[in-house]
């Protein structure tokens, strides 16, 4: 297995959130559903992923995004 590439929990993990969700609830009953996890458990994951450079190789848009979300967010506490 190539190491350079990540698992396809984590690819579904960060496909989930290019995707836009209406309505409160919305995006916790796709991680459910969809992937099975806890939402607790889905964000520890994602956190994760974030620093992983793996992420960054294949979604350059998205976890730069969700990096400036969690910057912003440690700014404001």
């Amino acid at each position: 297995m190539d190491e350079e590439r990540l698992e396809r929990r984590e690819q579904d993990i960060l496909a989930l959130e290019r995707r836009g969700f209406s309505g409160p609830g919305a995006k916790e009953r796709a991680i459910r559903e969809e992937l099975g996890l806890a939402p607790v458990r889905y964000y520890q994951l994602l956190n994760a992923l974030l620093d992983d450079p793996r992420a960054l190789a294949h979604d350059p848009v998205t976890v730069n995004r969700l990096r400036r979300v969690r910057e912003a967010r440690r700014a404001q506490r």
